[in-house]
């Protein structure tokens, strides 16, 4: 109209470089499969490491439990001290994918990806309870951001890059393509735009392509054919879902406290205080190994049907629901997601042992049709439990369902999580990385 000044596009709508930003994200995609594949790598060797020197405390004279503990306080005062190196090292990173999307802070310089790799490696390795995923998330938007400077992109596109390749990192820590691409709309963006979603999908296929040329194709977990569960049990998911956003609200509220507990401790040095917290970790690393790291062996073990009883699934998951924020605490690099996977597994599997005499006609008989109820519940507590501290169901229906090819469970997964978010919701309870990006923004 006539006299009207025309309205300012916004800035994610702008063109995203043309061509050249879907060859770049192409090309940073790779960086990030062949990044966060060798992390992936690097990670079970410590593993297999951590596991050798577990069994050589066991045959040494005297207190060899000092061993698992002198391992652990090390190795979470070293990969301290890397992120007070550089401060955005520490923790996920996820929240800081967020803030820059929003355009609250500046893409991170690429410094961050050396301090994240050595510091992830050292604090998983050592058996921390945390995640793979968040420091490839942020290795992943660092690339991406890092490629988009190198050939003079606007800072809206070199955004854009950031946010799309943080994806590709969480389709490459969990081999989960889809849940990538999800991510990125569902939790970090929360809106679906052609060019965003178009950008994160060619990082992801690239990046999973190289990625697997270090890890394999193989899903995370190797779980058997699981039984659909029969329709009459559906309501008995709502109320697994409903019970687990209680459960999701309360950890979500327990990550934040245990910072804030950190914050008060201004008379301890943080990397003394990540020395302490690693002790703590590495003397239930010396009862159980179970007990400790991101739990993917643990999980798998659920998923498999293996056999646990309800006292054993409880002690684990109250020491792993207060091990993991204590863990996250201790101001290393490390996430949150495998954990709380893990823990959602655990309780999935802690629900079944209890409410087995009470399903009717599955999950009850035999061994194997009571194995795949354990799996069952399993795979939901997981993806349930992701949807209420995340607020993000569709990404963890997916997840879930990548990780554990558990396609005969979509609609249980589906009512849990529908149950599990609006439980958190009615609760007030706000999204964990909601609540993290505004403590690192300062904001109360």
């Amino acid at each position: 109209m006539p006299g009207v000044p025309p309205v300012p596009r916004a800035a994610h709508d702008r063109p995203a470089g043309g061509p050249l930003a879907y060859l770049v994200a192409a090309v940073a995609g790779c960086l990030v499969g062949l990044v966060g594949g060798s992390f992936r790598w690097c990670l079970a060797r410590a593993e297999v490491l951590r596991a050798s020197l577990l069994d050589t405390s066991e045959r040494l004279p005297g207190p060899g439990w000092l061993l698992p503990v002198a391992l652990t306080a090390t190795g979470a005062a070293v990969a301290c001290a890397i992120a007070r190196w550089v401060p955005l090292a520490a923790g996920s990173g996820i929240q800081d994918v967020e803030a820059v999307w929003r355009a609250e802070r500046e893409p991170q310089p690429l410094r961050l990806l050396p301090a994240k790799f050595v510091g992830g490696v050292i604090a998983l390795g050592s058996g921390l309870v945390l995640g793979r995923e968040g420091p490839t998330v942020h290795m992943g938007a660092a690339i991406g951001a890092e490629a988009g400077r190198r050939v003079r992109m606007h800072a809206d596109d070199i955004r854009l890059l950031h946010t799309s390749l943080a994806g590709a990192g969480l389709a490459v820590a969990f081999t989960a393509p889809l849940g990538g691409v999800l991510f990125v709309c569902e939790e970090v963006t929360r809106a679906v735009r052609a060019r965003l979603v178009l950008l994160t999908l060619i990082g992801v296929a690239t990046a999973v392509s190289c990625s697997r040329l270090i890890v394999g194709d193989r899903p995370v977990f190797d779980v058997p054919h699981t039984a659909a569960p029969p329709l009459v049990l559906l309501p008995v998911f709502v109320v697994f879902g409903a019970a687990t956003g209680v459960l999701g609200a309360g950890y979500n509220h327990l990550v934040v406290g245990a910072l804030a507990w950190g914050d008060h401790l201004t008379r301890v040095d943080p990397v003394v205080r990540a020395a302490l917290i690693g002790a703590v970790v590495g003397l239930l690393l010396a009862v159980d190994p179970l007990l400790v790291g991101s739990g993917e062996t643990l999980s798998e073990r659920l998923l498999a049907g293996g056999a646990l009883t309800a006292t054993v699934l409880a002690g684990c998951l109250v020491v792993r629901f207060l091990t993991g924020p204590l863990s996250y605490a201790a101001g290393t690099p490390g996430g949150l997601f495998a954990p709380m996977l893990t823990l959602g597994a655990l309780w999935g599997a802690l629900v079944h042992a209890v409410a087995l005499p009470l399903l009717p006609g599955w999950g009850s008989g035999p061994a194997p049709a009571s194995g795949s109820g354990t799996a069952a519940f399993a795979v939901v507590g997981m993806a349930a439990l992701f949807a209420a501290c995340v607020r993000a169901p569709v990404t963890g229906i997916v997840l879930a369902v990548e990780m554990t090819g558990a396609t005969t469970l979509l609609l249980a997964l589906f009512t849990a999580c529908f149950a599990a978010t609006l439980t958190a919701d009615w609760m007030r309870s706000e999204p964990v990385y909601d609540s993290l990006r505004a403590r690192m923004l300062g904001r109360p």
